[in-house]
């Protein structure tokens, strides 16, 4: 395993494209020095997090570390980059609150991130976890240089994650409905596991889109908007605003 002071992100081959409509502006949220597992060490610059880097102890549990900008609207995506070939029980990659668990000692090796119903993660073997269930998302991952691209979309309240700029897919629904800031996380259990923050960009809405977001995750049916005393062209608007049909992975 290679030190902190050796350590040098690689920059990717991949064109700087984000999957993110036309208007986005990078964002330069680091991981939270402040707030994290005592099996987490970050590089000085914070956007580096290596994972149970003591040779004595190795790992004794898992851990975890949250970014110091948590979410409420608009459009993220951000990139994690796998210096290393993920291995062990676990290595994830997701959201979740302020509330998200950040350790689990005790020789506790499991998916931190969707143990409970604060987080929302994606294992290296494939799986998508929330409130302690999970499903086959993807194929397993083992590559180092491996990039996973996640998309948060605060407005449709959606999560969608990348594998070298590939979408894999619809991943969860309803993040709207969380009403608290959603956090990038990532957590492992292995030792050796080394991550890196890569690009990191937003499309904020404007106040037209807020004021229809709202009104669109106030209803529970299309033709609800009908009903509303609006322009004719505002509850168009509003009747396609909504992704009223899109499948989401509900665990």
């Amino acid at each position: 395993m290679r030190t902190v002071r050796e350590l040098h992100t690689q920059p990717s081959a991949v064109p700087l494209k984000p999957p993110m409509p036309c208007g986005y502006v990078k964002e330069s949220w680091v991981w939270e020095a402040n707030d994290q597992s005592p099996m987490a060490e970050l590089s000085q610059c914070q956007r580096e997090v290596y994972f149970h880097t003591d040779p004595a102890l190795e790992s004794c549990g898992t851990a975890a570390v949250r970014g110091d900008t948590g979410f409420i609207q608009g459009e993220h995506y951000w990139e994690i980059q796998f210096l290393e070939p993920p291995s062990g029980i676990s290595v994830m990659v997701g959201v979740g609150t302020s509330r998200a668990a950040l350790h689990a000692g005790s020789y506790q090796y499991i998916n931190l991130l969707g143990v409970d119903t604060e987080s929302w993660g994606l294992s290296y073997r494939g799986k998508i976890w929330h409130g302690s269930g999970s499903i086959q998302y993807t194929d397993p991952f083992y590559e180092e240089g491996t990039v996973i691209g996640v998309h948060l979309n605060m407005e449709e309240g959606t999560l969608t994650f990348y594998k070298d700029r590939q979408s894999l897919g619809l991943a969860f629904t309803g993040l709207h409905k969380v009403q608290a800031p959603l956090y990038p996380m990532v957590s492992s259990t292995s030792p050796g596991t080394e991550l890196a923050l890569g690009l990191r960009c937003c499309s904020l809405p404007s106040l037209e889109e807020r004021c229809l977001s709202t009104l669109a995750h106030s209803l529970t049916r299309k033709d609800s908007a009908d009903m509303l005393p609006l322009p004719a062209t505002v509850r168009w608007k509003l009747k396609s605003w909504k992704n009223w049909d899109v499948p989401g992975h509900e665990l």
